[in-house]
């Protein structure tokens, strides 16, 4: 399947995976907003993905304000009528260090609001609209941090605790939205050469993350959901 004509979002995409996604979506012929909560950088990189001839529309948005995701998905369906594709790309670490036994709850609490509760804002405000139209495909962009079969003292807390939440949330709404025609999936991109990789990491280049999350953003009918992937591997809950 083609993404021709489609209506996607992503989220977190000034710069790095998200902006690869952008672009790539945008090859693929879908109608591509391009969200952040920085509205100069926003501006930027939507200006430099429509220099490249890109479709890409820029919005802002931030995922930790529930209005703000509200009024964001709004636009899109107001300009567009639809929204067919939600990646939730938008996270953020800074936690390394932390024990799990003694946390910074502060730090605990800003992580998971943009991880996990940000990614949760904008399926809540997307769904009906993708109910309405019997089409969905989610993707939410996770880590192998979050598997069970890393080692336990081996990155941030925070990090991996709203990740495995983001994955429990990825099967409970796929089983919630069966037969719905809405599919959705967590994955992982590895450890992508961006700003948030972690120190030392063997890391791949943003283009190839991206061109491996692509095929759930423009998965067929029967199509796998409720599924944790690297490229299309699956990976251990």
């Amino acid at each position: 399947m083609t993404g021709t004509g489609r209506v996607a979002l992503v989220t977190g995409a000034n710069r790095g995976l998200g902006y690869a996604l952008c672009q790539q979506l945008s090859a693929l012929g879908m109608d591509v907003f391009l969200s952040g909560r920085d509205p100069e950088l926003v501006e930027q990189a939507t200006t430099n993905l429509r220099s490249a001839g890109c479709g890409v529309h820029g919005l802002v948005a931030d995922v930790t304000d529930s209005g703000s995701v509200d009024a964001a998905v709004a636009e899109v369906v107001a300009q567009r009528g639809r929204i067919d594709v939600l990646i939730n790309n938008a996270g953020v670490v800074g936690d390394a260090g932390q024990r799990a036994a003694h946390p910074d709850f502060d730090r605990v609490q800003r992580i998971m609001d943009t991880n996990l509760m940000g990614a949760w804002r904008c399926i809540s405000a997307v769904t009906p609209h993708m109910l309405a139209a019997g089409y969905g495909r989610i993707v939410n962009v996770s880590s192998h941090l979050a598997s069970s079969t890393t080692p336990g003292a081996y990155g941030g807390v925070s990090y991996r605790v709203s990740k495995a939440a983001l994955n429990a949330l990825t099967r409970v709404l796929a089983a919630e939205l069966a037969g719905s025609g809405v599919l959705v999936n967590a994955a992982s991109p590895g450890k992508v050469n961006t700003r948030i990789a972690l120190a030392g990491a063997q890391t791949v280049e943003p283009d190839q993350a991206a061109a491996d999350l692509l095929w759930l953003a423009t998965l067929p009918e029967d199509g796998p959901t409720g599924g944790f992937w690297h490229g299309r591997d699956p990976l251990p809950w």
